[in-house]
């Protein structure tokens, strides 16, 4: 069994049933899979907007003892209590982050293919590092392109782990896995119906991929 977890990234739109979408991935999860961390990344709306969006999906993370991250606003997750924040390259220092999150915080940094940047995250505190596009995106466009090697040196380098991100689905996600990704942070894959599946059956076949 893999020791991986997946790490759902939301939708930019998180209202109407997306509450009960989020319920059904995170209760079809296998143990040979299980779901982590939530994170919210709505670009569009205000920070008030985001945190009248956040309250139902942080209470139901919380039931299920899943981590709740912001994307990018470090204010935003100190003001909802989110439990951690996720920082792309300027989105700011984890270190101010942590002094303003404090120590418990999660704090992952977006390290595109660079070796170097994710040394140096790691080195500012960050609970975690992600690393990608691994694969095409419909989510998020990048010009970065890692190959597995790059997970195979931070795994039998680091102890802080790390998280595989960009157009990954049930079927391209076993060599990310067998190169010691940590997580696998996936959005498209769950949320947008790929191959006719909805959210509990995507998460399902990831977890079969896994094993």
């Amino acid at each position: 069994m893999s020791s991986c977890q997946l790490y759902l990234i939301s939708p930019a739109d998180v209202s109407g049933t997306f509450p009960d979408r989020l319920a059904r991935a995170i209760d079809a999860a296998d143990p040979a899979l299980p779901v982590a961390a939530f994170q919210l990344r709505l670009k569009d709306l205000d920070q008030h907007a985001c945190a009248r969006a956040a309250e139902p999906l942080q209470r139901l993370c919380a039931e299920r003892d899943v981590a709740f991250i912001v994307n990018d606003d470090v204010s935003l997750a100190k003001r909802i209590g989110a439990d951690g924040v996720h920082l792309g390259q300027g989105d700011g220092d984890p270190r101010e982050a942590r002094s303003l999150l404090g120590p418990d915080a999660q704090i992952g940094v977006t390290c595109h293919a660079s070796r170097h940047l994710a040394m140096e995250a790691g080195d500012a505190g960050a609970d975690y590092v992600a690393f990608g596009s691994f694969y095409p995106s419909v989510t998020k466009a990048s010009e970065h392109r890692p190959g597995t090697d790059l997970l195979e040196w931070w795994h039998g380098l680091m102890e802080i782990p790390c998280v595989a991100i960009g157009g990954i689905t049930p079927a391209n996600c076993r060599p990310l896995i067998d190169a010691g990704a940590d997580f696998l942070a996936i959005s498209a894959s769950v949320w947008a119906n790929a191959d006719g599946l909805d959210e509990s059956a995507a998460v399902r076949a990831f977890a079969a991929a896994a094993r």
